[in-house]
């Protein structure tokens, strides 16, 4: 679920439930005045009685011609504001990518036109709200004026003492309270039934893991990883790669190996299908690392290292892997160096390293990489090719990458197409017999590459 619609669920629909909570108690007690007071005036004058009875329901049942428009046109206010949030909160999430790529402007235009509906909604909604609450003053004011004029025409006809009268006016005059208590709960419950609506759904977001019945076990030890979808078969300890024109491919498979996302994964590890195994078993024997991932707010040692196991030597261990020595050398607190949320004072480069070495730290039985060096120079690239190769050594790792610097250090390089595993070899081999392997990895001629 983004980020925008939790954030508005948070901000403004649970104040908004809250408030209707606040007005239940009153309305709970306006409800006992109205019928306290209508017993006195049945056992007082009949007529007005009634008139109490079944007046204050009728008036009440009028509001319904204006909340239901009133709560459609909440909800298409409400839906028009969650959007902004999100858009809001999607632009301040890539806000350096945005203006890196000059589309600042394009989506401040969004931004504007999105508050415009908002806007608009918004005076939809004032329209009839303003109704609502002049129905607080109108409504009971005329009920007022009906039994004070009934109940005078009772005086006159001789039905009803000037005193009794008097009383009745006084009770009549109490009941605005009431009445003003039910318009207003009707007002709050019309905005709750449309915030809940929205909570509700971001309270009905299931986890992976929020009905995980599994029961199987993987065996221990190395086991070879299949994935039936693809073809793909990685033997125990290899480290191969996986090359694909269309990065939803490999991605995809990252996430189905990964068993990441809402549809049931048939991938096994040593036979075992992953998706009959506890997730948390599987997150112990499986970490995939995504193209963008996260950091979070925190020390560095401790987005580095969540599980709190790796001494200090290791830590800058896997830095060096990663190349990002230079990272801890230009902040003045080294691992201590409070991280801000989503990283934003480290480059994308930075970041990318940076979350390298988390995944290398958690001592995976089998990595999945996804993009690993996506945003660094060559130079760089080539350091992190040649130490993660070392690091990794004698554990499966898995890597989605079109950069022959890797490419050329896995021990086996493998070709998606189409969803399919259609060639597999050495970088070496598949550049020199396999073309639909070179239009993907090689910017340039292809002769003189077979040629070469």
């Amino acid at each position: 679920m983004p980020t925008g619609k939790v954030v508005a669920a948070i901000a403004s629909d649970a104040p908004t439930i809250g408030s209707s909570f606040d007005v239940a108690n009153r309305f709970a007690g306006a409800i006992v005045s109205y019928l306290v007071v209508a017993v006195i005036m049945l056992t007082t004058s009949v007529r007005l009685g009634l008139l109490v009875l079944l007046g204050v329901p009728i008036l009440l049942a009028s509001l319904a011609l204006v909340m239901k428009p009133l709560q459609r046109r909440q909800a298409q206010q409400r839906e028009a504001s969650g959007k902004l949030v999100e858009l809001g909160a999607d632009t301040v999430a890539g806000l350096r990518v945005l203006r890196g790529i000059g589309g600042e402007a394009t989506f401040l235009e969004r931004y504007r036109d999105q508050s415009q509906l908002v806007r608009r909604r918004g005076n939809q909604v004032a329209g009839l709200q303003s109704t609502l609450d002049a129905a607080q003053i109108l409504l009971p004011g005329l009920f007022t004026l009906i039994v004070t004029w009934v109940g005078a025409h009772a005086v006159l006809d001789g039905d009803l003492q000037v005193g009794q009268l008097v009383a009745f006016y006084g009770y009549a005059a109490f009941l605005v309270l009431p009445l003003q208590t039910a318009t207003e709960f009707a007002g709050k419950l019309t905005r709750t039934h449309v915030a809940a609506a929205k909570v509700i759904a971001v309270l009905g977001v299931r986890s992976d893991s929020a009905a995980d019945a599994a029961t199987a076990t993987l065996p221990d030890g190395p086991g070879s990883l299949h994935d039936p979808s693809t073809g793909l078969t990685v033997a125990p300890g290899q480290f191969v790669a996986v090359v694909s024109a269309h990065p939803e491919e490999s991605a995809a498979l990252a996430d189905r190996l990964g068993r990441f996302g809402a549809e049931r994964t048939e991938v096994t590890i040593a036979g075992t299908p992953i998706a009959d195994v506890p997730l948390t078993e599987v997150r112990e024997r499986v970490v995939v690392s995504q193209i963008d991932p996260a950091l979070f707010t925190g020390r560095l040692r401790d987005e580095l290292d969540p599980w709190n196991r790796a001494s200090d030597a290791r830590l800058q261990q896997a830095l060096q892997v990663a190349s990002a020595e230079d990272i801890l050398d230009a902040v003045d607190d080294g691992l201590d160096t409070p991280v801000e949320e989503r990283g934003r004072t480290f480059s994308g480069g930075q970041r990318q390293r940076l979350t390298l070495a988390r995944a290398l730290l958690s001592e995976a039985e089998i990595l999945v990489l996804v993009e690993p060096t996506s945003a660094v120079d060559a130079h760089t690239e080539a350091r992190i090719a040649g130490r993660l190769v070392a690091e990794r050594a004698g554990r499966t790792t898995i890597v989605m990458t079109a950069s022959p610097l890797l490419l050329d250090r896995a021990d086996e390089v493998v070709l998606l197409q189409d969803g399919q595993v259609t060639a597999r070899g050495t970088h070496a081999d598949l550049l020199r017999h396999d073309s639909a392997y070179r239009r993907v990895v090689v910017r340039g001629d292809d002769d003189a590459v077979v040629g070469a």
